[in-house]
């Protein structure tokens, strides 16, 4: 097991092309930010970001890197293909995160297949994204260095489930052990990252709660529109 990432928060910086922050330098700000506010690691997607943070940060933290390519009429998305992990293995990404739920990826690609490329054509750490516990124990078997709850309540199987989902990851923590997991999804509140941290998970991942100003104040503009209709 590769062992890059410490224990603590790790903050996802990412815009896709309809949001407002997308483009620029904006992200690597943002990251920079995070890393000065004590984050021991950045997640981002796409090369361009990945590289331009680590130019920023001057490899201050380590970066774990995603690509986000949606194929007609296929549901993983996240480092979905070899077309992806090549282009990853290629960035200055400290660790490839990818889905590794056990749905079909496009091309039919074998989830093995990719993990087999990265250990043979690079020394980056892999992180599986799931949604299930039997999800979780396969990405153990295949050597995955990290395993995290990113898809959790965002699969068909787990779409009613509210995250962050405490017992999950209980028993994650029991299957698993706490050493590889990471938490990510739902953790938009104080006391929603204690109860995690409470569970036993020691590397957590925000995203929204921090870096999407847009819905950080939608959330505050609901409240207020609920204060005063009522």
């Amino acid at each position: 097991m590769k062992d890059i990432l410490p224990k603590g928060l790790i903050v996802s910086c990412q815009a896709l092309k309809d949001e407002p922050l997308y483009g620029g330098d904006t992200i690597a700000k943002m990251a920079l930010a995070a890393m000065q506010g004590g984050a021991v690691g950045i997640r981002a997607n796409t090369v361009k970001d990945i590289n331009a943070i680590h130019r920023l940060i001057e490899g201050g933290i380590p970066i774990v890197g995603l690509i986000k390519r949606v194929y007609p009429g296929q549901p993983v998305y996240i480092t979905p293909t070899l077309r992806e992990v090549k282009a990853l293995c290629a960035s200055s990404c400290d660790v490839i995160a990818m889905d590794a739920t056990l749905r079909p990826r496009p091309g039919g690609v074998a989830l093995e297949q990719l993990v087999r490329y990265i250990r043979e054509h690079s020394d980056k750490a892999i992180m599986a994204d799931i949604a299930t516990l039997d999800e979780a124990l396969s990405a153990e078997q295949m050597g995955f260095d990290y395993i995290s709850t990113t898809l959790r309540s965002y699969t068909e199987e787990t779409k009613d489930i509210v995250i962050p989902d405490i017992p999950f990851c209980r028993t994650l923590v029991e299957r698993i052990g706490p050493s590889r997991l990471i938490a990510e999804g739902g953790i938009n509140s104080f006391a929603g990252l204690a109860e995690v941290l409470g569970a036993g998970i020691e590397r957590v991942v925000i995203g929204g709660a921090i870096t999407r100003p847009k819905l950080i104040t939608e959330h505050f503009v609901d409240v207020i529109k609920r204060h005063t209709e009522g």
